[in-house]
C-alpha cells in the first residue's frame, strides 16, 4: 500500500510505514471508528473489524446495524476512513532527565483509507460474524458458537445487520512514543509510566518497549 497523500499529521520521527506492523496493529486493536461523508455531513460508527487477506489484496470486514444509515453510503466508490487506536497515556515532564520540558500525550494510531462496499448477501454476512466470534471465543474454556442459537433466531439476527468489505487503498501509522527525545528522557518516561500503576500507562509502557527500542 502506498502512503502518499497522508491526511494525518505525522512527524517523521513518529511515522510507521511498515505494512506488516500496521496490519498486526489492526488485528490487535480492532475496535475501530469508521468515518464516512454523506449529504448530511460526517457519519461515524464504532465497530469491531476483521482484517482478511485474499491473495495479494488485504481488506477490512465489518458490519453495522441495519438501522444504522451509514451502510447505505458504502457504495464501493466513496472513500472512507477507518481509525484504529492503540495504547495511550499522559506523559509528565517531571519524568524527563531534560529540563525544561512540557506535558504531552503519547499514543499509537493507524488510519486506513478505502472504499467500502456494503452487501446484503447472507452468506457473506454470516462469514463475517463467524470470523469475529471465532477470534474472540477460541481461547475460552467453553467457547460460544453461533450454532448455540436456534436457527430461526440466528437468521433473524443476521437479517438485522449489514456486512461490508473495504479493500485497503492506503494506510498511515503514527506511533508517538517519545522517539524524538534522548535515551535518558525515554527511560525516565518508562519509569514514570511504570509507577502510575494504571492499565493505560501499563499498556503504553509495554507498547513502547516493543516498538520504540526504549
Amino acid at each position: 500500500m502506498v502512503t502518499e497523500g497522508m491526511k494525518m499529521y505525522v512527524p517523521a520521527s513518529f511515522n510507521t510505514a511498515d505494512e506488516k506492523t500496521l496490519e498486526s496493529f489492526i488485528e490487535t486493536y480492532d475496535f475501530a471508528t469508521v468515518i464516512s461523508s454523506s449529504s448530511a455531513g460526517l457519519i461515524a460508527s464504532h465497530v469491531p473489524i476483521v482484517l482478511r487477506r485474499s491473495g495479494e489484496e488485504t481488506v477490512l470486514v465489518g458490519h453495522l446495524a441495519r438501522a444504522n444509515e451509514q451502510w447505505r453510503h458504502f457504495d464501493g466508490n466513496t472513500e472512507c476512513l477507518v481509525v484504529f487506536q492503540g495504547p495511550h497515556s499522559y506523559i509528565s515532564p517531571t519524568w524527563y532527565a531534560t529540563s525544561p520540558a512540557v506535558p504531552t500525550w503519547n499514543y499509537s494510531a493507524v488510519h486506513v483509507y478505502g472504499k467500502p462496499l456494503a452487501t446484503e448477501n447472507t452468506a457473506f454476512t454470516t462469514s463475517a460474524i463467524e470470523a469475529l466470534v471465532t477470534k474472540y471465543e477460541y481461547t475460552r474454556p467453553k467457547p460460544w458458537e453461533t450454532k448455540d442459537l436456534a436457527a430461526d433466531l440466528y437468521s433473524k439476527l443476521v437479517a438485522a445487520i449489514v456486512a461490508f468489505e473495504m479493500p485497503i487503498d492506503r494506510m498511515e501509522g503514527k506511533f508517538k512514543l517519545g522517539q524524538n527525545r534522548s535515551r535518558e528522557d525515554r527511560l525516565g518516561m518508562l519509569a514514570g509510566l511504570d509507577a502510575e500503576s494504571n492499565p493505560h500507562a501499563d499498556a503504553l509502557a509495554a507498547f513502547i518497549r516493543t516498538h520504540a527500542n526504549a
